[in-house]
């Protein structure tokens, strides 16, 4: 069995949150230019440019805080690592002195700990305000993929009806232009008939 180190598994987390954000603000472009194709009220155009800007700013502010170096520098989250050994810090305590230095590692660990969880919890919720984004997005996508399909059967339909009625418009042309014919022949025979009767 293979065995999956943490940071492999953050690192992924953290791959799979920045592909989300970047499609994300990739969607938005596209929001952005199909908005301004739309002929619509002054009024609705501008909520829903707020509207845009508003998401493009919660994007900037995951995309800044999801910085890859952000996260692969451990100084940023719980603070410049203690490079004094422990050992150099204890030497001339007596067991006060040890005990007090003890509490006081263990706040600054606390401290520590609370930065990384309060870390934790905002990527946290960053990352589930981006996957709600995203299944909006794909749920509008999954519409208009369901309306395209609509509007090219119903225009198959249209062809398919315009086909049978030009068709049917060719023969009834070819019986028109018969009868057309025979009519004209018909007039050609009294014309004669009555030229060679009144001459």
């Amino acid at each position: 069995m293979i065995s999956v180190s943490r940071s492999e598994i953050k690192n992924r987390h953290v791959s799979a949150i920045r592909r989300k954000i970047t499609i994300l603000g990739t969607r938005l472009d596209t929001l952005d230019s199909i908005l301004s194709k739309h002929s619509i009220s002054d009024n609705e155009m501008n909520r829903r440019k707020d509207l845009i800007a508003n998401l493009r700013s919660k994007v900037d502010q995951m995309g800044s805080t999801l910085n890859v170096s952000n996260f692969a520098n451990r100084d940023n989250l719980i603070g410049p690592e203690i490079k004094h050994d422990v050992m150099s810090r204890t030497v001339g305590l007596d067991n006060n002195g040890l005990v007090g230095l003890q509490r006081q590692i263990m706040k600054e660990q606390d401290e520590g700990l609370e930065k990384l969880d309060e870390t934790v919890t905002s990527t946290k919720h960053i990352a589930l305000a981006v996957n709600e984004e995203l299944g909006l997005h794909t749920t509008l996508i999954d519409h208009l993929d369901q309306h395209v399909d609509v509007t090219d059967s119903r225009l198959r339909r249209v062809q398919k009806n315009l086909a049978v009625l030009n068709k049917r418009t060719k023969g009834g042309c070819s019986c028109l232009c018969m009868l057309l014919s025979v009519v004209g022949i018909v007039v050609l025979v009294v014309a004669v008939w009555l030229l060679v009767k009144y001459l």
